[in-house]
């Protein structure tokens, strides 16, 4: 006689059950997406990725903002098909294809603008998504099924605000930030990057592998446009610090000043509307910001 599931098949069953017989509405439950907090990103992950920004297809992503003149533009079957296939990563096409050219991908009407980066559960896109309706916002998460539970997030909250034409401009897609970050985005692409509780790497061997370095903040200073800003939020102070040191060291970025932060809307949303946030906030913890502010590049 066979015994009860295991969490595998339980997961299994679950979301076979919400491909089958779901209308679409439903939120998916966290617990099925569970997953260690922890990834190795100098680990040789099963990840698709554009060669270029030119080749990344964002229309699986943003269906409501693809451009209606494009002669490429597909139907919503097809979308929803492409958008799938990306997710199980039987199709590489959905990010990009070597041998395509750019012009073969879905076009839209805007481009990303803002990004989390280590986006979690999808807090932050969805407390940010509402309050920035015309401006597309991008979730980058390494581990898989977390990355999978915001798509379903994003899908469900599509369907509910419907009428109102909501979260049609929030998207999430698997990626490894710190090894990929110009591929999906153009120099001077993005106004916002938030880092928002990235895991602080207590062991001074395992430094190296922090979101915010001198290396990486040099493909910040790439991707975003003079004037973008860097919003940090975290609840270990030693991390705070580090930030704070790298980004001050970097001759493209220099700290907002408190007046400006604290007038910040996007500073208020981070504080409250992310799960860490709130769970800091339950724990009675310390809540650590800092923002810096892409400067002018100097006259060559």
């Amino acid at each position: 006689m066979a015994g009860p599931p295991n969490k595998k098949q339980k997961r299994l069953d679950y979301k076979n059950s919400r491909g089958e017989g779901a209308n679409g509405k439903e939120l998916p439950k966290k617990k099925f997406y569970r997953q260690r907090a922890h990834a190795n990103v100098f680990s040789d992950h099963n990840l698709i990725y554009p060669v270029s920004p030119a080749h990344m297809n964002w229309g699986p992503y943003y269906p409501g903002f693809i451009n209606t003149s494009d002669n490429r533009t597909a139907t919503v079957s097809e979308i929803q098909s492409e958008t799938t296939n990306e997710r199980l990563g039987t199709d590489i096409t959905a990010h990009g294809d070597r041998d395509a050219e750019p012009e073969a991908k879905h076009q839209l009407t805007k481009e990303v603008e803002v990004a989390d980066i280590g986006c979690g559960f999808g807090g932050l896109l969805v407390a940010l998504a509402p309050k920035m309706p015309n401006t597309l916002l991008l979730g980058m998460e390494i581990r898989t099924q977390v990355a999978e539970y915001v798509q379903e997030r994003m899908k469900a909250l599509r369907v509910q605000k419907a009428g109102e034409g909501l979260y049609q401009n929030a998207a999430c897609l698997r990626a490894n930030s710190m090894k990929f970050l110009p591929n999906f985005f153009k120099k001077h692409q993005l106004s916002k990057v938030f880092l928002c509780f990235p895991d602080p790497h207590f062991k001074a061997r395992k430094h190296k592998a922090r979101i915010v370095s001198t290396t990486l903040n040099s493909e910040y200073a790439y991707v975003i446009r003079p004037g973008g800003i860097v919003y940090t939020i975290t609840d270990v102070e030693d991390l705070h610090l580090w930030m704070v040191e790298h980004f001050e060291k970097h001759l493209s970025f220099e700290r907002v000043s408190k007046e400006e932060e604290e007038a910040d809307e996007c500073v208020e949303v981070m504080k409250t509307g992310t799960e860490e946030s709130m769970k800091v906030t339950r724990n009675n913890g310390q809540k650590f910001i800092a923002l810096f502010r892409r400067m002018e590049d100097p006259p060559w």
